[in-house]
């Protein structure tokens, strides 16, 4: 019998999900179906690798074990894991044993990466050329480009869906197994009157696809599926494997739910393990009801363990998690104890507005660090990539480095390099990198009509006149003109600078839409660009002050190392998932942020929105503060204007989630922070002045 002092680290849920079955002779263990709710912080990995090992050291053949996962480094993670746990288990000294079981632990990957050596092994019974090659996401949108172009849909009178919105669309309806008519109604409305020319488009893109041997990503997950809808083979596949495991089931697609139903339906040898208060990536096809319905799918009823008891956070952080979960009206019900003490109480900070938000937070941090808190130890969390737009620029202007994820810094962000450019080359009509950007924006103009066109100003000395020598193609002759209006109207001498960027703007907006995908949120960017240009008394230092801070110097990681090489880490929730921090900020509490104001239209979407500040608020070890600005500048208005709405209370912070925190608030510099110098001047009476005005 193997030792089992491998689990005594675990604590008593973990160890019932980890043993969970019965000994099964010569195929070594037998299960029923299991579902393992992971909470926040509870050792969901290390259950699992545990798990792996129990298997193995009781008797079942490592090839005959499959591991699903969502990551090939969480696959290359289980099996080291699994090894070290095995080697423990086996009172294994050399690790002959255990490298043996690793070697023989050969089905461990993600979906796509199993369903890719599975459908070249069954090639044959598909019609399947063995030696298909899989085309990355950017080779399937460059085939969905020239398919657009070829089926005339690029040149329609009308706005149709760009090559990366046509490839989401198809992912989507590929994904979800609905038809494109649902597909375009509830997540791309706005190509609904292009469902003809889609359904054309995308049945020339399979068929390009089929003629050439060429598999997508999307298509390893649907040709697995497909095969599995054949019972023999779906029969056959299964029959290789007596135990399969998935991690991070809260993430699975129908697609991926109804392989796994298919390998296993009797569910004998199906671990399953994730969060429902953890899925957060509908936006992508996963579907909640995968992990929430699991249980009923077989007969008897799967099993249930539920693992609460918490490594990462202190118990205050917990309770407002908790509270904030426990109004969820669809759940694995779970709380979450700590293992750690109490710790203080999450912090519900006020604050002024955008401007007082990122004061306030890069003060914090900066308290922290003296403190002895690193900076790579703190966080800031936010909703939307654009919504630590105003704090990059503050922590930019005090010196604090940091790297973001979840979208592009700021200032390297395309839709915003373009508008500085036309600002750049207003500025400077010489200059020629900026001009070379800014033509290539106008619909038709290439590389080749763009230098011919930059050459001439260079032959001109930059003079805006010259732009009138030039004769773009027919095609563009309308869109450089409209440029050229830009340009003469942004270099006259005398010119103010309020208002600049909004003229700019203007004529930017047609191509910003032309161009890009997301734009609404690309808006909210420019909104930001704008807000801050109303800081600067010119557009010269405008520009300057934006360069002189460029985010290489104060992000970029790669490289000479500083002598100060620590950092502050900016993410969205979304890419902050499976991560954790001593020191936690998260921006924009409000609703339109959480939730978002596009998911506030289906109950679902307000579910998730629930779900994601959860997630944000469980990254947290020491200290959390979730920022709550009330005032948002309205946009459009001058630049001295002072209109803004007041950001409501975020529906998720009832009176019940308030009580587990601890309110505070923070005003900004006001204009009376400053002394202004001698006091010993003339009183003025006011109140009698005005009354005797009347």
């Amino acid at each position: 019998m193997p030792a089992v002092s491998h689990l005594e680290v675990l604590n008593s849920a973990q160890r019932k999900a980890v043993t969970y079955g019965d000994p099964a002779g010569a195929k070594g263990w037998r299960a029923g179906p299991l579902l393992v709710i992971a909470g926040a912080g509870t050792g969901k990995t290390s259950t699992i690798a545990h798990r792996v090992a129990q298997l193995v050291v009781h008797g079942v053949d490592p090839s005959r074990l499959l591991l699903l996962t969502f990551t090939r480094r969480a696959a290359s993670e289980m099996r080291r894991r699994a090894h070290d746990i095995a080697r423990e288990a086996l009172g294994d000294t050399l690790g002959n044993k255990a490298q043996a079981m690793l070697q023989r632990l050969v089905w461990a990957g993600t979906f796509h990466s199993i369903g890719n050596r599975l459908l070249r092994h069954y090639a044959r019974h598909l019609k399947l050329e063995p030696s298909f090659s899989v085309l990355d996401r950017g080779d399937s949108a460059d085939l969905l480009d020239e398919l657009r172009t070829q089926l005339g849909l690029a040149s329609k009178e009308q706005r149709f869906p760009r090559k990366d919105a046509c490839l989401a669309i198809y992912s989507w309806r590929v994904n979800t197994q609905k038809s494109l008519h649902d597909t375009l109604d509830q997540q791309f409305p706005w190509c609904k009157e292009w469902e003809a020319d889609l359904t054309r488009l995308f049945r020339g893109y399979v068929e390009r696809k089929q003629r050439y041997a060429l598999l997508d990503y999307d298509d390893l997950l649907l040709y697995w599926h497909m095969m599995m809808s054949e019972p023999r083979l779906a029969q056959h596949v299964g029959a290789n494997f007596d135990h399969v495991l998935v991690d991070e089931y809260q993430d699975t697609n129908r697609l991926q739910a109804e392989i796994l139903y298919a390998l296993k339906p009797d569910g004998d040898g199906v671990t399953v393990v994730g969060d429902d208060a953890q899925a957060i990536y509908s936006f992508r096809a996963a579907a909640v009801e995968n992990i929430l319905k699991f249980p009923d799918h077989y007969q008897p009823r799967a099993e249930i363990v539920t693992l609460a008891q918490n490594y990462r956070s202190t118990q205050a952080l917990l309770d407002a998690a908790n509270a904030l979960m426990a109004e969820a009206p669809r759940q694995h019900r779970k709380h979450l104890l700590s293992t750690r003490g109490a710790g203080g109480r999450a912090q519900y900070v006020t604050v002024d507005d955008l401007a007082g938000q990122a004061e306030y937070v890069c003060g914090q941090i900066l308290k922290r660090r003296e403190a002895g808190v690193p900076l790579r130890h703190q966080a800031v969390l936010f909703r939307n990539a654009s919504a630590s737009d105003v704090l990059e620029v503050e922590l930019a202007r005090r010196k604090i480095p940091f790297v973001k994820y979840g979208g592009l810094k700021f200032l390297e962000a395309a839709h915003i390099k373009d508008m500085l450019a036309v600002l750049r080359w207003a500025d400077n009509l010489r200059n020629s990198l900026a001009a070379f950007r800014v033509l290539q924006l106008l619909p038709g103009m290439g590389p080749v009509n763009a230098r011919k066109c930059v050459e001439l100003l260079q032959a001109q000395d930059g003079s805006v006149q010259a732009l009138k020598g030039f004769v773009p193609p027919q095609p563009m002759a309308s869109a450089f003109a409209k440029l050229q209006a830009l340009l003469q109207v942004l270099t006259e001498p005398q010119r103010p600078w309020p208002g600049q960027v909004r003229q700019a703007r203007d004529w930017y907006q047609p191509h910003l839409e032309r161009i890009y995908e997301h734009v609404h949120t690309r808006v909210g960017d420019l909104d930001q660009l704008e807000q801050l240009s109303g800081q600067y008394p010119s557009r010269e230092r405008f520009i300057t002050e934006l360069t002189l801070d460029p985010p290489h110097a104060t992000s970029d990681l790669a490289g000479t190392p500083t002598l100060d090489e620590d950092y502050l880490v900016l993410s969205t929730v979304h890419s902050a998932k499976g991560m954790e921090w001593d020191t936690v900020y998260v921006l924009n509490v409000v609703d339109g942020s959480f939730p978002s104001e596009f998911a506030t239209g289906r109950s679902e979407l307000i579910d998730e929105e629930r779900r994601l500040l959860y997630v944000a608020m469980t990254r947290a070890r020491n200290e959390l503060q979730l920022c709550v600005p009330l005032k948002f500048p309205v946009t459009q208005q001058p630049r001295t204007g002072d209109v803004h709405v007041y950001g409501g209370r975020s529906r998720f912070m009832s009176e019940k989630v308030l009580k587990t925190m601890e309110p505070a608030a923070f005003h900004g510099a006001q204009l009376g922070d400053t002394p202004l110098g001698d006091a010993r001047v003339s009183t003025l009476d006011v109140s009698a002045r005005l009354k005797d005005m009347w």
